[in-house]
């Protein structure tokens, strides 16, 4: 488990998929993981029974996020994930998930500085990048935050109903790290 301030990220567990069956038939933000179909509890219960495996196997890194406040039970808000792991150039793309209700509270900022640093000082990635939507700009302010830079833009890129989305490349280097 990794810890911070408020909150963790640990490993998927099989109680956990409830949420993750009511999190990615969301379909609201299936056009983020590009989601075309739904997704079955067997899938998913088939996910977490082999997400013990570990980065190198699987190429994808799924980490629940779970509030830590005193006296209160563990809550989970959210997931992040390092996926497309490729392993020969040290790199993989990170996103996150926050339920709505949590939003704008500091913890997507928390779990991602808990994320980046295992990234590069436990598995000893070079470098982290991530995909983002045009108009979502708190979401870019975040990473760019995280160090993260705007290294490209990807034209008309998303389709979203019958209207086309631009989505910016970003990226951060393992020397641009700060703690």
């Amino acid at each position: 488990m990794l810890s911070g301030k408020n909150l963790s990220l640990r490993a998927l567990e099989p109680s956990d998929v409830d949420l993750l069956y009511k999190w990615e038939n969301d379909e609201e933000v299936w056009h983020l993981s590009n989601t075309i179909t739904p997704f079955s509890r067997f899938t998913l219960e088939q996910y977490i029974m082999n997400s013990h495996q570990d980065i190198y196997t699987n190429k994808q890194l799924r980490l629940m996020i779970d509030l830590l406040e005193a006296g209160s039970p563990q809550k989970s808000i959210g997931a992040i994930d390092l996926f497309d792991f490729d392993p020969a150039n040290m790199r993989s793309g990170i996103g996150i998930l926050i339920v709505k209700e949590e939003r704008e509270k500091g913890y997507a900022s928390g779990a991602l500085d808990l994320l980046i640093d295992y990234a590069f000082n436990r598995i000893g990635l070079h470098q982290l990048y991530c995909n983002i939507l045009k108009g979502h700009s708190m979401s870019l302010d975040l990473f760019r935050k995280k160090n993260f830079e705007v290294i490209g833009i990807k034209k008309e890129w998303i389709r979203i109903g019958d209207k086309w989305e631009d989505e910016y490349l970003l990226q951060l280097l393992h020397k641009n790290f700060m703690r």
